[in-house]
């Protein structure tokens, strides 16, 4: 089975950036358009595009709308939106913006009831991906500031033959620094549930791409890595098939 590449653009006051380790104070600035970006992602031959609001992920509320929907409707890629979605007005608006998945963390692991009964809307079927975010396999919350006390296989059992898009799971103390991915706990993850996986956090060469193909995840967020040129889209996309 082929792996789906999905490029990442995390934005900041409209400005494309990276994260150390989800660290806000250890941001890094790249001088590229958001929008011209997007459009190398679709040339390159990627059908997924993976989109953060860091300001919506801090406040609580998708801050970056507008933008969010240029990105969508300008490159005809499909795109996964996540950042401070709380509620379900939150998600409608993306959706009507043009998102194809809408990507829920803290929400869900505050208000589980709540999560439970939006996944299994007949509306939002495979609209959903479920945001897991962990440190040491403990899942973090709230722009990745605050850490819950269940642990990310926990609740990827918990959903598992839900109706969900997907689950992204996400290493934070590998995210950004490009050392590769947190190999084991993923597999572990993505070994617990039927639900597909993405893998995020850490991509930093064509050979962490190699070992991704061998674990029984369905994608791969890559970031950082294209942006400081370490990996190439058209040739990760190539390495995934």
């Amino acid at each position: 089975m082929s792996l789906v590449i999905l490029p990442s653009i995390d934005l900041r006051n409209g400005k494309v950036v990276r994260l150390k380790q989800g660290d806000y104070s250890q941001q890094l600035n790249y001088d590229v358009d958001p929008l011209q970006v997007a459009a190398s992602f679709a040339a390159a031959g990627a059908r997924w595009m993976h989109v953060i609001d860091l300001d919506g992920a801090k406040e609580g509320k998708p801050v970056q709308l507008e933008l969010l929907g240029k990105l969508a409707a300008s490159t005809g890629l499909q795109v996964q939106i996540g950042g401070g979605i709380r509620t379900e007005d939150d998600i409608q608006r993306l959706l009507e913006a043009g998102a194809a998945r809408v990507v829920i963390g803290t929400r869900a692991m505050q208000d589980w009831d709540w999560f439970t009964r939006l996944v299994h809307n007949p509306h939002y079927a495979g609209k959903i991906t479920l945001a897991l975010d962990a440190r040491d396999g403990i899942v973090a919350t709230h722009g990745w500031t605050e850490t819950s006390t269940r642990t990310a296989v926990d609740v990827a059992q918990a959903v598992h033959s839900w109706p969900l898009a997907a689950i992204l799971y996400t290493d934070v103390a590998r995210d950004g620094m490009l050392a590769g991915p947190n190999f084991e706990q993923t597999k572990l993850l993505a070994e617990a549930t039927d639900v597909p996986v993405i893998a995020s956090g850490g991509v930093g060469s064509i050979e962490h791409i190699v070992a991704l193909t061998k674990l029984p995840v369905w994608g791969a967020i890559v970031g950082r890595s294209l942006y400081e040129g370490k990996v190439n889209l058209a040739e990760a996309i190539r390495v995934a098939k």
